[in-house]
């Protein structure tokens, strides 16, 4: 069995800037998978109809309410102290508003902190219960926003409240 000696191109080694370039190609090709993985898998909220907090509030202090249209209202209030990584029992009263389901999100309004993504259940009377959990962050106080998405027979809608957390003493 005879064998034919190697061609010019399998001798000759690629140079480094050669192997250097298909590796930065092959790293910006596995980010940029990643980057569109997270930005459908996360989900749009592109489709949710933003309505502001009626009026400055304090979560801290209590429940936060706003006005979603045509005299539908919305009230979150969580039941204990806002700390970093407490479950913290939530409850979203909705009025005047038929909802198929709601869901809680906590958003880092400074840092990107990750999905933080709550299905709240349904009481009756518009009353939605669940759990939430805030996020643990390496600066002394961290600014959240927590945002509500109502979903209607209607379409999306939703509205945001914010507040800070302090970092708890280790």
């Amino acid at each position: 069995m005879t064998t034919l000696p190697p061609s010019s191109d399998e001798a000759t080694p690629r140079s480094p800037l050669l192997n250097l370039l298909i590796m930065v190609t092959l790293v910006t090709v596995v980010v940029a998978m990643w980057y569109l993985g997270n930005y459908y898998l996360r989900g749009s909220s592109d489709d949710v109809t933003w309505y502001p907090p009626s009026s400055p509030c304090d979560l801290h202090q209590g429940a936060c309410e706003a006005s979603l249209g045509m005299a539908s209202r919305l009230s979150l209030g969580f039941d204990g102290e806002l700390r970093e990584l407490e479950i913290l029992p939530v409850e979203v009263q909705l009025d005047n508003l038929e909802a198929r389901s709601v869901t809680l999100e906590l958003v880092g309004r400074n840092m990107h902190m990750g999905v933080h993504r709550f299905i709240l259940e349904s009481q009756g009377n518009g009353v939605y219960r669940g759990n939430a959990q805030i996020g643990v962050c390496t600066e002394s106080v961290m600014p959240w926003r927590v945002q509500v998405v109502i979903e209607t027979p209607q379409g999306r809608k939703g509205s945001w409240f914010d507040f800070d957390i302090k970092r708890s003493a280790v």
